[in-house]
């Protein structure tokens, strides 16, 4: 996956799967600090506005609801954080069985 913070704007994108049309449909989550994007039914996309006020949170439902890796998402948007206005590249394997 992919993020980027964009800090004049304090929001981040965090790309799941590049594609090249969204399917207009979307996950409004914690009064739209977070939006899911879809394409084919599929999330490919979560923006994240308004970090200062925490994103952790917002990510976690996002993630629930959706059915996607909470820790991979916050990760993601706490790496585009430490590396502002740029993209951040991030591999996230499969968890291990205990």
């Amino acid at each position: 996956m992919t993020a980027d913070y964009e800090s004049a704007f304090d929001t981040i994108q965090i790309t799941l799967e590049d594609v090249d049309r969204f399917s207009g449909s979307s996950d409004v989550v914690g009064d739209g600090a977070v939006i899911v994007s879809f394409c084919d039914g599929r999330p490919v996309m979560v923006d994240v506005i308004g970090t200062r006020h925490g994103f952790e949170k917002p990510l976690r439902t996002a993630a629930e609801r959706n059915g996607l890796d909470a820790e991979a998402l916050i990760a993601a948007a706490t790496a585009a954080i430490a590396a502002p206005d740029r993209p951040v590249r991030l591999d996230v394997g499969v968890r291990a069985a205990a």
